[in-house]
């Protein structure tokens, strides 16, 4: 049901979108065909993530919490603090074709998903040649080349690709896109004239788009935490201008409410990586080199390469920027000028509101908003103030789509942004690394049973992952106490030995203790012989040791689901329960008024 300024596009319109967004994808990956795979800041340690998901699927592991062989083998929770879409989708793709092709798919079908949200976006409040520009734009925008070519931030890319069907329904939520009555219809009786109900069709047009934008929402938060974080803060600044103009907490309230149920959708991950943090070094994410104060827009530090990089991306902000209000000043009065009267004022709050986003992104890359950045929870671990650049490209394609729907010279805007996206990718391309021997490395490492590099954020509590061994067995026989050294000859038989379950019986002439290639953490349950006990550590590290008595010892090893967790689950159910109940509630919404 169309609003005062919204068009439905026809199936037509979107398959004409769906194509012209894949060919620009297309396009985007064409380098990886001739040079090999752009090997960006990120790339091993979402390409491990995929390999390790996909190796526990074949183990019986549909969710994985554990990462079996990060740290060479003694693991991580890595995917209890990571969002799992992009290592889901990672791993589902390198499960059906070959692992070399994965991310390239990867990052057609996403980059195709971010033209079709743009191309909503912009069909909401243009036409729909302006639209297809829109998505074309947002599809290869300067931030998304810079993250699939220099960065390989395969889960930021995922999560930002729907920021404008997000902010989208964001502005049906907030009311500054309103869904219009539907038109009196007449029923089979010529004597009685049958009509909407036009409050009840609001209402369940209400529930309807809260509960959809919920469940974008929550995929932003499952596919990236940074991105969550701005998108959390964007929406909030645009439910707060939507309040203002309209003079109402209305707006701000129903946005509150949306964020709410979004967040309750995402509790599974959510509750269990908040509180979790206290069991690893989560402070090693603000190391030196990730602060914000070292990432505003040209900055220098002492890293000649952190700083060589900080420029690039500083660079290529600016452009976003310069584009961005240019064509904010070219579309607008031209939208004004052809819009009917009764839509000019919604028309002017939602360009308002693209507005205030894109100024408030650009500004947050200032170092003049560090105070904002030490202030508001959880900001600082966006990390990079260059990052909302994602929140300034939708305000990018937002106003190119607004100019060229109301340009009478399009072919300039074409040409210029043609230019534009083809000289900021060539050079991109030019500095980045192209490397097609990281997943075979990768593949083959964990085949050998060395796994790769872990994560110091994700390093438990009381280990120093640099001080383990990069080659260890999976079980090493130790001596009852440190200091007797004799180590009895007790013989080890593994029975299971999963990311999730390890087994073992020993047989010992003697007490001894037995130190499994695995790291200490609390969701760990150790049993001997059907008791539980609290593993023992190695010096320096939270390499977990197991003592046992003389004679035949069953050691039994398992990573249980915490109350943290379950929490997380009911929470989540009992928001999907809520989203469902209104995406499916249907008022009659018909009320019978008698006539002749």
């Amino acid at each position: 049901m169309p609003n005062q300024t919204e068009v439905q596009p026809s199936r037509n319109e979107w398959v004409w979108a769906l194509g012209i967004c894949l060919a620009v994808a297309l396009l985007i990956v064409a380098p990886f065909f001739v040079l090999g795979i752009a090997s960006g800041h990120d790339f091993e340690f979402h390409a491990a993530s995929w390999l390790d998901a996909a190796g526990q699927w074949k183990e019986g592991i549909l969710f994985p919490r554990w990462t079996e062989w990060a740290n060479y083998g003694f693991g991580e929770p890595r995917f209890i603090f990571y969002p799992p879409l992009s290592w889901i989708l990672g791993a589902a793709l390198g499960s059906v074709m070959p692992w070399n092709a994965a991310p390239v798919v990867f990052i057609v079908l996403v980059q195709t998903i971010a033209g079709l949200c743009a191309f909503a976006l912009g069909r909401a409040v243009t036409s729909r040649g302006g639209a297809l520009f829109g998505a074309v734009c947002y599809a290869a925008n300067p931030y998304a080349l810079l993250v699939i070519y220099m960065r390989s931030d395969f889960a930021e890319q995922l999560g930002t690709a729907f920021f404008p069907l997000l902010l989208l329904l964001g502005l049906r939520v907030s009311g500054i896109l309103n869904e219009t009555p539907e038109e009196p219809r007449y029923g089979s009786d010529p004597g009685r004239t049958v009509r909407p109900n036009p409050v009840g069709a609001h209402l369940q047009n209400q529930n309807r788009d809260m509960a959809w934008f919920a469940v974008v929402f929550a995929v932003v938060w499952l596919a990236n935490a940074p991105a969550g974080v701005m998108a959390s803060y964007a929406l909030a600044l645009a439910f707060a201008w939507a309040s203002l103009s309209a003079r109402s907490f209305v707006p701000g309230l129903r946005g509150a409410a949306g964020l709410a149920l979004g967040l309750g959708l995402a509790a599974f991950y959510l509750v269990p990586a908040a509180y979790e943090q206290r069991w690893v070094s989560i402070e090693q994410a603000l190391a030196s080199g990730l602060q914000p104060g070292q990432n505003f827009l040209f900055t220098a530090i002492d890293d000649p390469e952190h700083t060589w990089f900080n420029w690039i991306a500083s660079g290529v902000a600016i452009l976003l920027v310069v584009v961005t209000g240019t064509a904010a000043l070219l579309g607008h009065g031209k939208a004004a000028e052809t819009k009917p009267a009764s839509t000019r004022e919604q028309q002017e709050s939602v360009w308002g509101a693209m507005l205030v986003l894109a100024a408030a992104g650009t500004l947050l890359m200032l170092r003049i908003t560090n105070i904002f950045w030490s202030l508001l929870p959880k900001l600082r671990f966006v990390q990079f103030p260059w990052r909302w650049m994602c929140v300034v490209a939708v305000g990018y394609a937002f106003f190119l789509a607004c100019a060229f729907g109301r340009s009478r010279r399009r072919w300039i805007l074409i040409t210029a942004m043609a230019a534009l996206s083809v000289g900021i990718a060539r050079e991109l391309v030019q500095q980045t690394w192209w490397d097609s021997e990281d997943v075979p490395t990768l593949r083959a490492a964990i085949a050998s049973g060395t796994g790769f590099d872990g994560t110091d954020e994700y390093d438990p509590r009381g280990d120093d992952h640099y001080d383990l061994p990069g080659k260890s067995p999976a079980t090493t026989v130790l001596s009852a106490e440190e200091d007797d050294g004799v180590t009895p000859k007790a013989e080890v038989r593994i029975e299971t030995w999963t990311a999730r379950e390890k087994r073992l019986r020993v047989l010992s002439p003697r007490p001894a203790r037995i130190a499994l290639r695995l790291l200490d953490y609390p969701a760990w349950l150790v049993e001997v012989n059907g008791r539980r006990i609290v593993p023992q550590h190695a010096e320096d590290t939270a390499q977990m040791v197991v003592p046992i008595g003389a004679g035949n010892s069953e050691l039994r090893v398992v990573f249980v689901r915490t109350w943290d967790r379950t929490l997380g689950i009911t929470v989540t159910l009992v928001s999907a329960a809520i989203a469902i109940g209104m995406l499916a509630w249907k008022l009659h919404g018909a009320r019978e008024i008698q006539g002749t």
